[in-house]
């Protein structure tokens, strides 16, 4: 059966058959996928049911998920925008709501004229009006807390805070699934 592939993505696993990340989710487009298949750079672990492309000379299955032959360490988690939310699960760090990314901004909690630097413990997830309320003050002296002290995080603390996020369905495929939540319980049925 010939199926339009359309943006079908194919799912990156490291050699441990871990995603190399869970935020973002390792990817890449299925044209990239199946030329690392033929190239012999990645193993082909699973394709999608009944979804072929077609050569001059043959029909081939579209990689849904791929292996890659060597383990890639994580050298080091990037100090960006979305990883410092991530890290603190998208939730303003002062009054635990959660937020869409869009509705977040960060927060210095040392304020920077105050001699506060912009790094991973100094610089936390806030609602805005959190930060509003906080301007140029400590955290104490605006009569704030913290629900925890900014941190560097390892690759590892962001791929379970990632996991922990709420994922609508649609996001994700379902020929992933097996792959993504080993540590989840299980459906009863």
């Amino acid at each position: 059966m010939n199926v339009p592939v359309g943006n079908l993505q194919t799912l990156i696993l490291n050699a441990d058959m871990q995603p190399l990340s869970y935020a973002p989710l390792s990817v890449c487009s299925w044209q990239q996928a199946i030329v690392s298949v033929f190239q012999g750079r990645v193993i082909q672990v699973k394709t999608y049911d009944d979804i072929y492309v077609r050569s001059a000379t043959s029909n081939h299955e579209v990689p849904a998920v791929i292996a890659l032959k060597k383990y890639r360490q994580r050298k080091h988690v990037a100090f960006t925008r979305y990883n410092v939310f991530l890290r603190d699960e998208f939730r303003c760090q002062y009054c635990g709501k959660r937020f869409r990314a869009k509705d977040l901004t960060f927060d210095h909690v040392v304020p920077r004229c105050r001699g506060g630097k912009s790094n991973w413990n100094n610089i936390v997830a806030c609602c805005s009006a959190d930060n509003l309320r906080k301007g140029n003050k400590t955290p104490a002296q605006a009569g704030l807390k913290l629900l925890r002290k900014p941190f560097r995080p390892t690759g590892f603390q962001l791929d379970a805070a990632a996991r922990r996020l709420p994922k609508s369905g649609e996001e994700l495929q379902q020929t992933w699934i097996d792959f993504l939540y080993w540590d989840a319980e299980l459906e009863r049925r």
